[in-house]
C-alpha cells in the first residue's frame, strides 16, 4: 500500500506513553490497524480570433469526484462534489478538489500526460475516511485522506504535495511499476516526493531556487517540532521531535539503512534518490519540472526500467535520458551524472 506517512512513524507515535499524545497514540494504533483495500476524457475549450477566423482549440481538462466516507472506513463514500459543482464549504473537500486540479495541471501543462492513466482517467478521492485516521493512501483506483488525530497530524488534504505524491504512485503503476521493497521501493517512494513537490511548485510558480523542497509541509500541528516529513533538499532534517523522533532519511549511500522494516526502508532510503534530483534541479535552474523534471517523467514513462530497478539502474536510465534529449556533453546530462556521484550511487570515475 502506498501511504503517505511511513509505517515506521507510526509505529512509533502507537508506542508513545505521553499524556500530551494520548490520543495521537490511539489514533497511529488504530490507523494502523485499519484495512486498506487495493483494489471519459473531459476537455477544456479555448476560443480566439486570428484574422477573420474563429479558431477553437481544445485541451484535456480534469474529471475529478470527491467522496465523504463520512468517519467510516468504507469506500468510495458518499459522492459530495464533481467537476462541475460549486466549491462545498468542507475544507477538506474542497482541497482536495484543488489539489487533484494542481496535480492534473502539472502532468498536462509540463508532459502532455491526461490524467494519471494518460487517457484523461477520472480522478477520485475519498475525504473524512475513519476517525482520528493518520493517513492518506493511494489504493490502486483513488485517493484517500484521514482527518489525523489533531494532536500530532492535522487534515491531509492541506498539503498539494502530499496529493501529488499519491497520485504519482498511479502514474508509476500505468507506467509499468517498481516493486514496493528495498532500493526499487525506494524509488517508487523518491518518484511520488519529485512529482509531488514539482506538482507544489508548479502551482504557486516557483524555481528550483524559491522552492522549499518540503513533502508534506502543514501536515503535523504546532506541537510537532519539524516542518514537514520530509526533506529533498537536506534529507534527515524535517523533523526532530520528542515523541516522532528524528527524521531517519540518509542523503547519501554511505548511510543506506538496512532495514527489514518498512519494506526495507521505502520511505528512508527515498532520500538518496530525492536527493540526487535536487542536485539537478538546483544545478539546472528555472522550474524544477522543465528540465530535470522532464528527464525523470520520461524515464518514470520510457518504459525501459525494469520494476526490480535499483539506484545504480534508475541513475544510468536517467542519464541516458538526458544524453537522448539534450546530448552527450550537455549541461542537463553532465547534472545528472553529477548528481548521482554527489549521492554515492556512481562513483566519480564511473564511465557515463
Amino acid at each position: 500500500m502506498h501511504a503517505i506517512i511511513p509505517p515506521y512513524l507510526l509505529a512509533r507515535l502507537a508506542a508513545s506513553d505521553q499524556p500530551h499524545v494520548a490520543r495521537a497514540a490511539a489514533a497511529a494504533r488504530q490507523t494502523l490497524a485499519a484495512p486498506r483495500v487495493y483494489a471519459p476524457v473531459r476537455a477544456s475549450l479555448d476560443l480566439s480570433v486570428e484574422g477573420d477566423a474563429l479558431v477553437l482549440e481544445a485541451s484535456p481538462a480534469p474529471d475529478r469526484v470527491i467522496s465523504d466516507a463520512q468517519n467510516r472506513e468504507d469506500l468510495p463514500g458518499v459522492r459530495v462534489r464533481g467537476e462541475d459543482d460549486g466549491a462545498t464549504g468542507d475544507a477538506a473537500v474542497d482541497e482536495a478538489f484543488d489539489g487533484l486540479g494542481a496535480t492534473f495541471a502539472l502532468y498536462w501543462d509540463a508532459y502532455r500526460r491526461s490524467s494519471i492513466d494518460g487517457a484523461g482517467g477520472t480522478l477520485e478521492a475519498t475525504v473524512h475516511y475513519g476517525e482520528d485516521y493518520d493517513n492518506a493512501f493511494w489504493n490502486g483506483e483513488r485517493m484517500v485522506f484521514g482527518d489525523g488525530d489533531g494532536e500530532v497530524f492535522t487534515g491531509f488534504t492541506r498539503s498539494v504535495s502530499v496529493i501529488g505524491h499519491e497520485l504519482t504512485h498511479g502514474v508509476v503503476e500505468h507506467s509499468g511499476g517498481l516493486q514496493y521493497v528495498g532500493q526499487s521501493g525506494a524509488l517508487n517512494e523518491s518518484l511520488a516526493d519529485v512529482f509531488g513537490a514539482l506538482t507544489e511548485q508548479h502551482l504557486r510558480g516557483q524555481t528550483a531556487a524559491e522552492a522549499s523542497w518540503l513533502i508534506g509541509a502543514g501536515i503535523f500541528t504546532d506541537a510537532v517540532q519539524g516542518e514537514a516529513l520530509r526533506s529533498m533538499s537536506a534529507p534527515g532534517t524535517a523533523y526532530d521531535d520528542d515523541v516522532l523522533g528524528t527524521d531517519p532519511q540518509p542523503a547519501h549511500m554511505r548511510d543506506y539503512v538496512h532495514t527489514s522494516a518498512d519494506n526495507g526502508g521505502v520511505h528512508i532510503n527515498s532520500g538518496i534518490p530525492n536527493k540526487a534530483f535536487h542536485l539537478v534541479a538546483t544545478a539546472l535552474g528555472g522550474p524544477a519540472w522543465e528540465r530535470a523534471g522532464r528527464i525523470w517523467y520520461l524515464t518514470m514513462t520510457g518504459g525501459t526500467l525494469s520494476d526490480t530497478a535499483d539506484f545504480a539502474a534508475f541513475a544510468a536510465a536517467t542519464h541516458a535520458v538526458a544524453v537522448g534529449e539534450y546530448g552527450e556533453g550537455s549541461e542537463e546530462a553532465d547534472a545528472v551524472h553529477a548528481a548521482w556521484i554527489g549521492v554515492g550511487v556512481i562513483e566519480d570515475a564511473a564511465p557515463r
